[in-house]
């Protein structure tokens, strides 16, 4: 299999990439209700602008940090200097833009099916001087030849796409001989349930406590506009169509394994600091923005890395893997070359 055209603008998209739409009708989100790659279209062209604010994402020491450690987790050891890498379902960049920070990759090349997200997460590249280049892409046939990338990483996207099969073995048809894959944030089938019925709980809560006279003029207005939440709600209505699969660690792996991939291996994290941090995430989208504070963002992320702490030190050692919130997965592609896994460096073209 070989590539589409991939000449590209002079933002690095392809030439021929559709334009952002970040306001769905309400025809086209009927429409996705049986369409789910409409769905993530819309859904993510929708949030791009507002996604690292809302999930506070940041391209400083603290993501970079939180990426390599994700990085280093998956693949059981020190993160290699590896040559250009792919991220899939780039969103933002988050995860790709902060592992090339850290120094995990020199080049990189974002993917993603949003218009919206590519051009923010290009957007992102450009401010931070990093060399990396775009595409709006399916996952299921990724738009490069054979053997082209030593790296190709992914957080949260695995869920959203409907052949897994197919993604993986794309994955490996991209990678060189020996390259690796590693994604990371993708929910289990477990910790789905509960992290939901926390965000649901909490958002229910916190949109009425916040309806209060106390909270509602007295001490300054801590209740979004009711057109913000509706455009939430609408938001989330989208975000039920998109999050298309669950996982059991043991199944994640057999399907790497069934399209090829060697030495596969799977770990999961947060359990006590999914019970924190989603409840902590939701109050933040349901409240205006800004409200909050420094002093609010530097408490959740301690506490939520205090509960991490405990989740890898203690947790992990007596809780079965499927219980935990997060899962990740890592693999190499076969072919007969070198393992380019932690502590070797591959070529740098």
């Amino acid at each position: 299999m070989t590539s589409t055209d991939l000449s590209t603008t002079s933002d690095g998209t392809g030439s021929d990439d559709p334009a952002p739409n970040p306001h769905a009708t309400a025809e086209q989100v009927a429409a996705a209700r049986a369409d789910p790659k409409l769905a993530n279209v819309l859904y993510h062209d929708w949030e791009a602008g507002s996604y690292d604010e809302k999930w506070s994402i940041s391209y400083d020491e603290r993501c970079i940090d939180y990426a390599v450690g994700r990085f280093e987790l998956a693949a059981g050891g020190p993160a290699a200097p590896y040559g250009r890498a792919l991220e899939l379902g780039c969103g933002t960049g988050f995860f790709l833009l902060n592992l090339m920070q850290g120094g995990v990759a020199f080049s990189g090349s974002v993917t993603d099916l949003s218009p919206g997200m590519v051009q923010v997460a290009l957007r992102n590249a450009a401010g931070l001087g990093l060399d990396v280049d775009g595409r709006v892409a399916d996952a299921e046939r990724i738009p490069y030849d054979d053997d082209t990338f030593d790296l190709v990483v992914g957080h949260a996207v695995l869920h959203h796409i409907p052949d897994l099969d197919a993604t993986f073995r794309e994955v490996l048809r991209v990678l060189k001989p020996g390259g690796r894959f590693v994604f990371a944030g993708e929910p289990t089938r477990i910790g789905d349930r509960y992290a939901r019925r926390l965000g649901q709980a909490t958002w229910w809560v916190t949109t009425r406590i916040t309806r209060l006279p106390l909270l509602s003029g007295w001490l300054g207005d801590w209740r979004r506009p009711q057109a913000e939440l509706d455009e939430s709600s609408r938001a989330a209505a989208l975000e039920s169509l998109v999050d298309l699969h669950t996982f059991d660690p043991d199944e994640l792996e057999a399907t790497a394994r069934a399209a090829g991939a060697l030495q596969v291996r799977a770990v999961t994290e947060e359990l006590s600091a999914a019970f924190f941090g989603w409840p902590v995430r939701t109050f933040e989208a349901a409240v205006p923005p800004g409200r909050l504070g420094i002093g609010w963002a530097m408490f959740a992320w301690r506490t939520w890395e205090r509960f991490s702490g405990l989740d890898a030190r203690v947790l992990s050692r007596v809780v079965p893997r499927r219980f935990f919130y997060n899962a990740l997965i890592t693999g190499v592609a076969g072919g007969g070359g070198p393992d380019l896994g932690p502590g070797s460096r591959p070529d740098q073209r």
